[in-house]
């Protein structure tokens, strides 16, 4: 006999809705305002980065469907134990790129594009092992796509060329990520 379970029915549909619904009204349910700011500064690194419109919003809907999905899954608990660990260790992870991102941007002449893209590729695989086997293959797409859009060496040299056109996007993302870490909440 199949095992039937409303709640992981409600589960799917909720995820399957939300990925449906990646806008700016259903992230601020989940995200908040700051967090918002940041990846609208994403959004137009990527778009003055590639010149392609339609790429740049597909990186950041992509971003924004796997933050939902996360979300809904810690809403609705899960994560087991092992899994909350893993959690925590991507948790850890995104704290050091985040203060590895402010200290290359307010210390000239600091950027090493190898240590950024490493610590992005790293965060990319411990994301991917922690929803292993909660999110489908498109989710883990969509995962490797934005992490692979982020990490590229030649994005991230430009990101972090001091007189280069997206400098002042990288000072927006850096307070953002500042306000972040003051807050907590990263």
């Amino acid at each position: 006999m199949e095992a039937f379970s409303s709640k992981d029915m409600v589960l799917k549909a909720q995820k399957k809705m939300l990925s449906q619904m990646a806008n700016k009204t259903t992230v601020q349910m989940f995200i908040d305002e700051t967090s918002s700011e940041i990846l609208d500064e994403l959004y137009r690194v990527s778009k003055e980065y590639t010149g392609n419109r339609s790429e740049a919003q597909k990186v950041v809907k992509d971003l924004i469907k796997v933050v939902v999905k996360i979300a809904v899954l810690f809403k609705h608990n899960r994560f087991n134990d092992e899994e909350l660990k893993m959690a925590q260790d991507f948790q850890k992870k995104l704290h050091q790129g985040a203060m590895t991102a402010i200290s290359f941007n307010e210390v000239d002449f600091t950027f090493d594009k190898a240590v950024m893209s490493e610590i992005l590729k790293e965060s990319r695989d411990m994301l991917l092992k922690l929803v292993n086997t909660h999110l489908t293959a498109k989710s883990h797409g969509r995962i490797n796509h934005v992490f692979n859009h982020y990490a590229d060496p030649e994005l991230l040299t430009e990101l972090y060329n001091p007189s280069g056109p997206l400098k002042p996007h990288l000072t927006k993302i850096c307070n953002g990520l500042n306000k972040l870490l003051e807050d907590g909440t990263l």
